[in-house]
């Protein structure tokens, strides 16, 4: 099978971009943003779960939804069109709220859904879409790694735009202004994708939405046992993106360097993302997987040493265990679609059904990750705004907490390296 070509890869990854924009600052903006308006924390991480909790339904609706739009009214591509209003309302909404403290909470609840409702749907679309495009196993690699680097761009103007406009407009008019300017960026996007991307190579006839279909992923043992790595790996991941902004201010001091840090991190992701790349193909994508766990946390672990004035070195943190994470974008979807050849039947594949349930571990990973990480941190007596140096609950919770997590996933993933019921998802294929 020809290798899609540059311009087709760069069509198809466009909408990732503002996605990845979005996804941002919903995680790593909402939580300071509405804490600064009254909130406790541990109300904003408990409306933050609640509302990842409806995503169990949802997801698989959207997934099963992708794989029954038939291909001439647009398939996947359709998804993707349809999602642009409700995620760039609801964006809009979650950084306009009213000035009533009382109606926060509702407020806050209803714009998560309208979005997180939008940001899925256009996500289980590209990504079923992208699982699609190939039948290699090195392409697919590739097809996701396109998709990573555009979803770090996107990152990196989201985490360099809102501080920006913040610092020159104040908190509330300056991620307003962003939201505003979201939406025309998010449409162009989409529309590349939509009339200018490559279409799948798999044609897939439209399928029933039952229960059985929507349950299919979770029959494939395979899926499982992937599904349980990436859920436990994703919620080491969140929990650095959601204390960032505490951290960078109470223990660092250095509130003013939060858009450089996550710009050193994503970077490092991106110009990473060759080398996963490559070691996946020479050496299998699990095992590529296993040693960036291993180096994100030998990377990682250091920040529980820092403390004030410690900028240049956690800059170092940043670019480390950023390059460990362009693994986390490229190699785990890639995955995914190998596995999802085990149910391609004369109907197609149900990559929708899969990718609903894969968007779903990702939303529950995040929600997981706000859910523990600040109750945690309220109950250890800490604070926002005041000074927490190296060794305080902040630290301990920001950085040995998603350590230890991540060890767990490396042994779980280690361990499937020793499992021969499923070798052919652990070894390269010839």
């Amino acid at each position: 099978m020809a290798a899609l070509t540059k311009t087709a890869l760069t069509a198809y990854a466009a909408v990732a971009l503002p996605l990845a924009a979005a996804a941002l600052p919903v995680h790593v903006q909402v939580p300071k943003f509405y804490s600064g308006l009254g909130l406790d924390l541990a109300v904003i991480g408990a409306v933050l779960l609640g509302v990842r909790l409806l995503d169990a339904v949802s997801d698989p609706l959207l997934g099963a939804l992708a794989d029954r739009i038939p291909r001439r009214f647009g398939g996947h591509k359709a998804m993707i069109a349809g999602a642009v209003p409700a995620l760039a309302a609801g964006l809009w909404l979650l950084f306009n709220p009213p000035a009533t403290l009382t109606l926060l909470v509702p407020w806050l609840m209803a714009a998560l859904v309208l979005a997180y409702l939008g940001l899925s749907a256009a996500s289980i679309g590209h990504l079923a879409l992208g699982s699609a495009l190939s039948r290699d196993y090195a392409e697919r690699t590739r097809i996701t790694a396109t998709r990573g680097v555009a979803a770090l761009a996107g990152v990196l103007c989201a985490a360099a735009i809102p501080e920006l406009l913040v610092r020159q407009y104040g908190t509330s008019e300056g991620l307003a202004s962003f939201a505003l300017g979201y939406a025309p960026l998010l449409a162009l996007a989409a529309a590349i994708t939509v009339f200018a991307g490559p279409a799948p190579a798999v044609i897939s006839t439209a399928r029933n939405m039952t229960w059985r279909g929507l349950l299919q992923p979770l029959r494939n043992p395979r899926f499982r046992r992937l599904a349980a790595v990436f859920l436990v790996n994703g919620t080491a991941a969140a929990v650095p993106a959601t204390l960032l902004l505490f951290f960078a201010a109470d223990v660092l001091q250095r509130a003013d360097l939060t858009p450089l840090f996550l710009i050193l991190y994503f970077a490092a992701g991106a110009a990473g993302m060759p080398l996963w790349v490559r070691l996946a193909d020479r050496a299998g994508k699990v095992r590529a997987w296993l040693v960036s766990m291993v180096l994100a946390v030998a990377a990682f672990v250091w920040a529980w040493f820092l403390g004030a004035g410690d900028a240049a070195a956690f800059a170092a943190v940043c670019v480390l265990s950023g390059i460990a994470f362009g693994a986390d974008l490229a190699l785990p979807a890639a995955l995914l679609a190998d596995l999802i050849d085990d149910d391609e039947d004369d109907r197609g594949r149900p990559d929708g059904a899969y990718f609903g349930l894969w968007h779903l571990l990702e939303k529950l990973a995040l929600a997981l990750a706000a859910g523990v990480a600040l109750p945690m941190l309220q109950w250890l007596g800490y604070q926002p705004g005041s000074a927490a140096g190296s060794g305080s609950a902040l630290s301990l919770v920001y950085a040995l907490l998603p350590c230890a997590i991540k060890l767990v996933a490396a042994g779980m993933l280690a361990l499937t390296l020793t499992d021969t019921r499923h070798a052919a998802l652990f070894l390269k294929e010839q």
